[in-house]
């Protein structure tokens, strides 16, 4: 399959890498120094340092050409990058099947990633989420790793799980697009409260409880928006809140480990270098909480303490202090 991947970041490159074996691969970078520094030493040494990319890759910064020639997109930008990309594909009247690897709520809007892609290219175009327990370093380095895609047509997600699937990057069809999308962009909030409980030395036990009352968040949220509740007991749901609030590679965390240590906000990003989709993601699921009337008090700290209006110890305090309720209600 001639497969092009949009946006060379980290992601970007580590598909490119991962699909290489088996796939005719384009890599198209916005950033022509990027570009040309990946042509030249085949390693992405600004995103990806240290893992080599096969000569395979084909580099491009020509966006028209790049899509033009592929059968499948896998758009790998930050959440704030999809909007405009689709608005560029819908400029060349591009109906090439699509997947996004961006996890999250836009900004301002609150949309998941296929509400954005139904607005600019319309409720036919045939595309789908690829979300999972996964870091970028670790696809790139060949480790095992299972992911789910779901799609907004099921033999769609059937038939492109099975071409992407290979012995290194396992791949589970899902027909839970809601679901699978809600507990990719939820996660990186409870990733911050985990880093946040770990910097402030609150021990195993606490790790333990907040992850798991963190996933009943994620299902009060996922199950409202229309998700199915199965789909968070599995990779995209419960998989990736383990690994993401687990990890020492995930920059959620690192986010709430910096604001433990008493960093701001500000600190923190300048020193990670790399887009935390959280810190956006918490305002929103916030927000979200707030209108729907569901009961997120991690999430909903987690946004008080990104904005300044609490501090890591207080929130914690609050979240303790909460009156008691039956664990599954």
């Amino acid at each position: 399959m001639k497969l092009t991947l949009i946006g060379a970041g980290a992601w970007g490159s580590a598909l490119s890498i991962a699909f290489a074996d088996s796939h005719a691969v384009t890599l198209w970078s916005r950033e022509t120094d990027v570009a040309e520094e990946i042509e030249a030493t085949r390693e992405n040494r600004r995103f990806l340092p240290g893992y080599r990319l096969p000569d395979s890759i084909a580099l491009s910064t020509d966006f028209a050409a790049a899509v033009a020639q592929a059968e499948l997109l896998i758009i790998a930008t930050p959440i704030a990058g999809l909007r405009p990309t689709l608005e560029r594909l819908k400029a060349l009247s591009c109906r090439t099947p699509l997947l996004w690897v961006c996890k999250g709520f836009e900004a301002e809007t609150g949309k998941l990633p296929h509400q954005v892609v139904a607005e600019v290219l319309g409720d036919d175009a045939v595309c789908g989420a690829l979300s999972g327990p996964s870091f970028a370093e670790e696809v790139a380095a060949a480790q095992p790793t299972a992911v789910a895609l779901a799609a907004n047509d099921p033999c769609f997600a059937r038939e492109t799980a099975r071409a992407l699937h290979s012995n290194r990057l396992r791949i589970y069809a899902n027909d839970d697009l809601i679901g699978v999308e809600v507990g990719g962009a939820v996660k990186n909030v409870l990733a911050i409260a985990t880093g946040v409980c770990d910097g402030l030395g609150l021990g195993l036990n606490s790790r333990a409880a907040l992850i798991t009352r963190g996933l009943a968040e994620i299902a009060r949220l996922g199950v409202a928006l229309g998700g199915q509740r199965e789909t968070f007991m599995g990779l995209a749901g419960m998989g990736d809140l383990i690994l993401t609030c687990t990890g020492d590679l995930s920059r959620n965390r690192r986010v709430g480990l910096g604001l433990a240590r008493g960093q701001t906000l500000a600190e923190v990003l300048a020193a990670l270098g790399h887009v935390a989709e959280g810190v956006y993601t918490a305002r929103e699921t916030d927000r979200l909480a707030r209108e729907l009337d569901i009961d997120m008090p991690i999430s909903v700290a987690v946004a008080a303490v990104l904005d300044g209006r609490l501090t890591a110890a207080a929130a914690v305090d609050q979240l303790m202090a909460r009156d008691p309720k039956e664990e599954l209600a």
